[in-house]
């Protein structure tokens, strides 16, 4: 059999490029310049003789017979990975290797700082890289294979491709100012509190905005879109200054506790809802990773987040939880599970 005259190195930098549109964003992703990024596109052409990727266009576009290559190249190189993961898979104290993940907000402070210490302990030749990212935003990196693992709610119709393992259930919540005097009880009343006081809603370029307008609809409460907001701590800081009311997640509420003292958390009123946290790893990495992250999770998010919110607020118990592995797919109703 006459031996292959392809690098492994030109099949990984037209796999970027073509992900990305662009020379320059593929060298960043890569860590190489990029004139080492056009150096290895042009011997891949040249060893090919085909012409796999049209430079005069912005983005730069596959040709049919790049676009045909790079169907193979996804397949061998996720081949080879999972070979790789499988060998690696019961040494993990030895893996050497950048681990990439992008976890929620909400586990900037304290969970995510547990997260790495303990992993760094766990792998003392692996390096860690750890972003902060949106939920919606998350998946995206992951897709794009610009992250191994991801800590987010999991979305509307699920992502394939992905090994998850569920964490926790994280109920959404009614949050309005201390100043009110009467939180709404039913979903009815909701209608009368958004003629006197503002919703103030997430965007519904944001999964969790997209989850509770979900809800609102299926409840039929109509409301005026005033503001929308990309950050908790703008919502929250709103509620307490009397300016309007929100509805958000216990684990949002958490995380915000400078505004504790204004602001009073109330089950929402109605049907119940809550959203899914996981993680969610590509099945290219060791398993053995997945299982000992998703296991150092559930303990930080347990002891720094949950125990004490619910301590705090005792009717939680129950709602605000770990979720065991095999748990339903999220978000759904908790009390009639539309």
């Amino acid at each position: 059999m006459e031996r292959s005259k392809l690098s492994l190195k030109w099949l990984e930098v037209f796999q970027a490029v073509a992900r990305h549109g662009s020379v320059r964003a593929a060298s960043a992703e890569l860590g190489v310049s990029v004139s080492t990024v056009s150096h290895h596109l042009a011997c891949l052409e040249q060893a090919l003789d085909a012409r796999l990727i049209d430079h005069n266009k912005r983005p730069m576009s596959l040709t049919p017979e790049g676009d045909a290559f790079l169907r193979r190249v996804d397949e061998a190189l996720w081949l080879l990975r999972k070979g790789v993961a499988e060998v690696w898979s019961g040494n993990l104290t030895s893996l050497a290797r950048v681990l990439r993940i992008a976890h929620v907000e909400d586990f900037d402070t304290d969970v995510a700082p547990t997260l790495v210490d303990r992993l760094s302990r766990a792998m003392p030749a692996a390096e860690f890289s750890m972003l902060s990212r949106p939920s919606h935003e998350i998946f995206d990196l992951l897709q794009s294979e610009q992250v191994d693992i991801g800590i987010a709610s999991l979305t509307e119709h699920g992502i394939s491709g992905l090994a998850e393992k569920p964490v926790l259930r994280d109920p959404f919540l009614l949050v309005t100012p201390t100043t009110l005097k009467k939180p709404p009880t039913d979903s009815g009343q909701l209608l009368s509190l958004g003629a006197d006081l503002p919703l103030l809603r997430y965007s519904r370029q944001q999964l969790i905005g997209r989850q509770i307008e979900a809800q609102l609809h299926r409840l039929e409460i109509r409301l005026p879109w005033r503001m929308a907001f990309e950050s908790t701590h703008a919502i929250l800081s709103m509620v307490a200054a009397g300016r309007g009311w929100t509805i958000t997640t216990a684990l949002n509420y958490a995380r915000a506790q400078r505004y504790h003292d204004g602001i009073r958390l109330t089950p929402f009123p109605g049907k119940a809802f809550s959203r899914q946290i996981s993680v969610f790893q590509r099945d290219d990495l060791p398993n053995g990773i997945h299982d000992m992250l998703a296991t150092i999770l559930r303990g930080a998010v347990q002891r720094l987040i949950v125990e004490p919110t619910v301590a705090r607020h005792p009717w939680l118990t129950g709602t605000f939880c770990q979720l065991p592995e095999k748990a339903e797919l999220a978000p759904r109703t908790d009390s009639d599970r539309m």
